[in-house]
């Protein structure tokens, strides 16, 4: 567990999950990764950095808002303990647009990190946004990370653009953990054999052309969908996200990135929510 003093938050690692590309799922792979840690557990911590399309407070059934107390944020908790922080828990309706630039984007992240009173966890989850602009640069550029978890699917336009997402952490120095395939398959509820509603699986070779771990594959679901609406993610059982958290964590770097700006530590001070 890393060390620090007064407010300085002590997180042992932090995983960033990244796609590229919108519509694979990666949020949920998030919020999948963080559960299965948690039931494994290990104190937990996932920072949604997706401000203009904040979803992970929705998937875990988060109603409440964040506080600001004399330390800090204090993040909201879900049932089995773990600590969220979303742009949709500072707003009146999570249907309400963040209609912001960059600076004020980037600005948000910063405070979710800096003046956020994480406390001890074992492992924050970092859900970036899609693309490879200001969100994912701020996120590389500010916050120590231990490594990259990439995210695709099996039709051919994600793993183009998840390679764009694997060049970026590349020019960072972020170092990429590995690859995992959502939506990878279909289980007839039949027969059980394994269908492929996207087209075959690029999961091994774009991997392989990427030099990094394939860690795993994950099915196509409708359970999560019905669990993440009713923001009862915490409930989904899912052997393939537990195997694949264990490995994420056995293939992070124990060595953290140095941020650009700043040390990436919480600086003492007063406790702003992000303003608008």
């Amino acid at each position: 567990m890393a060390s620090g003093r007064g407010p300085t938050p002590e997180i042992g690692r932090v995983l960033a999950v990244m796609s590229g590309k919108g519509g694979v799922g990666k949020s949920t792979v998030s919020a999948l990764l963080a559960v299965a840690l948690r039931r494994a557990g290990h104190e937990v911590g996932l920072l949604d950095a997706d401000i203009t399309g904040a979803s992970i407070p929705r998937l875990f059934g988060i109603r409440e808002g964040l506080v600001a107390a004399a330390g800090g944020i204090v993040p909201a908790t879900t049932s089995s303990g773990i600590k969220v922080v979303s742009m949709n828990l500072l707003l009146e309706r999570e249907d309400q647009a963040v209609v912001w630039r960059g600076p004020l984007i980037g600005s948000a992240i910063r405070q979710f990190w800096e003046e956020v009173i994480w406390g001890e966890l074992d492992t924050l989850v970092v859900d970036l946004p899609p693309g490879t602009a200001d969100a994912p640069l701020t996120v590389m550029q500010t916050i120590p990370l231990n490594g990259v978890v990439l995210v695709t699917s099996p039709q051919e336009l994600a793993g183009v653009v998840v390679r764009k997402a694997a060049d970026m952490a590349t020019q960072m120095r972020v170092p990429v953990i590995g690859l995992i395939e959502n939506m990878s398959y279909l289980v007839c509820p039949r027969c059980g054999e394994h269908l492929q509603p996207f087209g075959p699986s690029h999961a091994a070779e774009i991997a392989d052309e990427l030099g990094v771990p394939l860690l795993g594959r994950l099915p196509m679901d409708p359970e999560i969908a019905r669990l993440g609406d009713a923001g009862g993610m915490e409930s989904y059982e899912s052997r393939a996200a537990a195997a694949i958290a264990e490995r994420a964590l056995s293939l992070a770097r124990t060595e953290q990135t140095r941020p650009m700006f700043g040390e990436g530590r919480r600086p003492a001070g007063r406790a702003t929510a992000p303003a608008p």
